[in-house]
């Protein structure tokens, strides 16, 4: 009775609270810097409601400013990341539509650099965070550096990037506290996605398992805006740009992503690193999707909105060229944290869209840069460096390298015969795509951007029944946190718009109820607010399915780089062991041993095997698979090591294919063996026997057997 007292004083004061914050607040109106009170802080002002982003507008600039300036030395956000080096390789001749000269020879190998990274996250935090991954690469082309700058999902939680700051300041730690690190799992940053409609696409990707991914090789990637490719004659044609992984697109389950950041939180980082040491390069073939400009209003979206993307259904995605990682860097700090990329790195051939997030997104990333990386030289430290020569006027200035000959420094002279001079287009010189433009200066958006919820169906419907029940759980685990019940209830309100379902199971695991149909909001919450006026809009999808935005249908039967771990102690059969390995490694899988220590086992046939990892050392999550080979005494001395057992449980939990080459009652000590078909053990995932090497590659090209998730009853 205390402790319900003691609760309800609690509740009562916190409404005080509240009340005496409004009290506080409501003549406290939103003003820059300089005390100029702020009509619209929710559109950057652009040249008519679809055109470009307009310099001018000091509201984007001072907001924008602020914000790239707020954190030294390490990335506001993208600040944890990993890369490497390698190439690019076009298959045929893009000249039909574009002059970019990386796109014309197919024999011709392009140098890049790639850096892939979490968001939300400082470099101390996890890989295995719940988190859209940046996917950024350099490409050093003899026309200049070109930066493909995008992430792992191909749209964005917001429309106009004057929001950008405001999104990020919600979903990064909270100001009074510092908690939590690298999640979003708290009332500020769901406060925020529930008063915008926009972000319903980009929340359901981002609590899916694409947020998840099992590697970074296994992942795609995305220029998320839409571009212009413009060829020799002039034509322009809108691209959106895909990374598509060979190895397929692969994800781990929350539990196993928590489990591994405690016991790896370097686990992708790691993962890359290693893959390319051993000589398993990753390699992704770059796609596009090309639109012809006369088609940019035939849709039922508008593409040049970045919560929307253009479902493969209706434009394929034609693959064009392929990258290939095979070097890690020589130095952590001078390339992966000083490299700097760019959206506005583009070279002839290449040009923008009027997307108000990438118009910001210009004037964003060169200002991080100068405050990131000490002045305007970023350019000069090696890693940024093109490879094509520079020659400009630019002089002096914080960390600058170069030593520049003579004494003009300006154009036009005559003292050095009007050098460096101009290119002509012919020669190669950089031309704006000459795009007409025909409107009035307003702080608003085009009223095609305002259908915010057909896509989140449409991904929502495009997931099989095993993904939709992954993102379920992730909502009623991210709300679970959120202590607001009101903020609760407005995103059931935006998921009950996406899919009824979809609202009515995460409201049950929250035990609260779905409300009534509310105002949805579209573009935040208006000084003239008022309920009756706003209604969600919605159009009518062409599509309602796409097969490409579900992840399990892609990419299987690619067992190469998957990991194996043989589980052994003393006695093991050397054929078993041995017949196993070679099996798998043919297919190109990464066996590991596991045993009692760090050093070595005895083999029945008295040979040493060399241990990769101790059962103390390592665990389960980090490995794809697991591998009892046959040896009477070898499982007797499993049986009597917990964490033996522990990661047959474990494994089984998390769906991952087993394979035990001879049962001497080891299996009988897991949770799972009583319950199983013993008829049927392959269609569960489970594999018995000796010379079983075919079915247990086989099932681990599934990857995973995921009806074991409705048992839902192992304690791992």
């Amino acid at each position: 009775m205390k402790n319900e007292g003691s609760k309800k004083a609690s509740e009562n004061e916190k409404l005080k609270d509240l009340e005496r914050n409004r009290e506080i607040s409501k003549d406290q109106f939103l003003t820059t810097n300089q005390g100029v009170k702020i009509n619209d802080d929710q559109n950057s002002l652009k040249a008519g409601d679809r055109g470009a982003s307009l310099l001018e507008d000091f509201i984007l600039r001072e907001k924008i400013t602020h914000f790239d300036h707020e954190r030294i030395p390490e990335r506001i956000v993208h600040a944890r990341g990993s890369a490497a080096h390698g190439y690019f390789q076009v298959y045929e001749s893009m000249e039909k539509y574009t002059k970019a000269g990386f796109l014309q020879d197919p024999s011709k190998k392009t140098p890049v650099f790639t850096r892939f990274s979490t968001v939300a996250g400082f470099r101390g935090s996890t890989d295995l965070a719940r988190d859209v991954r940046g996917f950024s690469v350099k490409f050093y082309t003899e026309e200049g550096n070109y930066d493909l700058v995008g992430n792992n999902i191909p749209v964005f939680f917001i429309q106009d990037a004057i929001k950008f700051p405001d999104l990020i300041h919600a979903v990064k730690p909270e100001p009074h506290n510092e908690i939590p690190q690298a999640a979003s799992a708290h009332d500020t940053f769901w406060d925020f996605i529930s008063l915008m409609p926009e972000s319903a696409h980009m929340i359901m990707w981002a609590m899916s398992d694409r947020a998840i991914p099992r590697s970074l090789r296994m992942m795609e990637g995305f220029g998320v805006h839409t571009f212009r490719f413009v060829n020799k004659d002039g034509k322009g044609t809108f691209v959106k740009f895909h990374w598509k992984p060979l190895l397929g697109t692969h994800g781990v389950t929350w539990d196993e992503a928590q489990k591994i950041s405690g016991n790896d939180s370097d686990f992708h980082r790691r993962d890359l690193w290693d893959a390319i040491e051993s000589g398993q390069f990753p390699e992704w073939e770059l796609g596009v999707q090309l639109i012809p400009e006369e088609d940019e209003h035939k849709y039922d979206f508008d593409i040049l909105d970045a919560t929307k993307l253009v479902p493969e259904e209706l434009v394929p995605v034609k693959k064009i060229g392929k990258m290939v990682l095979n070097r890690n860097p020589d130095n952590f700090f001078a390339e992966t944290e000083q490299v700097a990329f760019h959206p506005g790195h583009i070279v002839p051939g290449i040009d923008f869209s009027n997307d108000p997030l990438l118009q910001g997104r210009l004037f964003s990333y060169t200002d991080t840069q100068l405050k990131r990386l000490g002045g305007p030289n970023f350019h000069e430290i090696p890693i940024n460096r093109p490879i094509a020569p520079m020659h400009n006027n630019q002089r002096d200035g914080h960390m600058r390298q170069e030593i520049n000959k003579g004494q003009t420094s300006y154009q036009p002279n005559s003292l050095r015969g009007g050098c460096p001079f101009q290119a002509k287009i012919a020669e190669g010189g950089f031309d704006s795509y000459p795009e007409k433009i025909d409107a009035k200066k307003v702080r608003e958006r085009s009223e095609s951007f305002k259908d915010h919820f057909s896509q989140a169906t449409l991904f929502y419907n495009s997931q099989t029944e095993v993904e939709q029940q992954h993102i379920i759980n992730a909502f009623s685990f991210e709300l679970g946190k959120v202590g607001e019940t009101e903020v609760q209830e407005r995103m059931l309100g935006l998921l009950n718009e996406v899919n009824k379902d979809l609202a009515k199971e995460v409201a049950s695991n929250l035990g609260i109820k779905v409300p009534k149909k509310k105002e949805q909001l579209n573009h935040g919450v208006p000084a003239d607010y008022d309920p009756e006026r706003y209604e969600p809009t919605k159009s009518n999808p062409s599509i309602e399915k796409d097969p490409a935005l579900s992840m399990m249908h892609n990419g299987f039967g690619n067992i190469a780089t998957r990991q194996v771990a043989f589980l052994c102690a003393d006695g093991v059969d050397d054929n078993s062991v041995n017949d196993m390995k070679k099996a798998l490694e043919k297919e190109g899988a990464m066996v590991n041993i596991v045993g009692p220590n760090s050093t070595e086992v005895k083999t029945a046939g008295g040979k040493s095997l060399k241990v990769d990892a101790a059962f103390r050392t390592t665990a389960s999550v980090v490995f794809d698979a697991f591998y009892v080979p046959s040896g009477e005494k070898a499982h007797k001395a499993l049986k009597k090591i917990p964490k033996a057992i522990h990661f047959l449980n474990e494994g089984y939990k998390h769906c991952k294919p087993i394979a035990v080459a001879q049962e001497n009652g080891l299996l009988e000590e897991t949770y799972f063996w009583k319950d199983l078909d013993k008829k049927n053990l392959e269609e569960d995932g489970v594999i018995v026997g000796e010379g079983k090497s075919s079915e247990f590659v086989k099932a681990i090209g599934k990857h995973r057997f995921w009806k074991r998730e409705e048992k839902d009853s192992i304690p791992a």
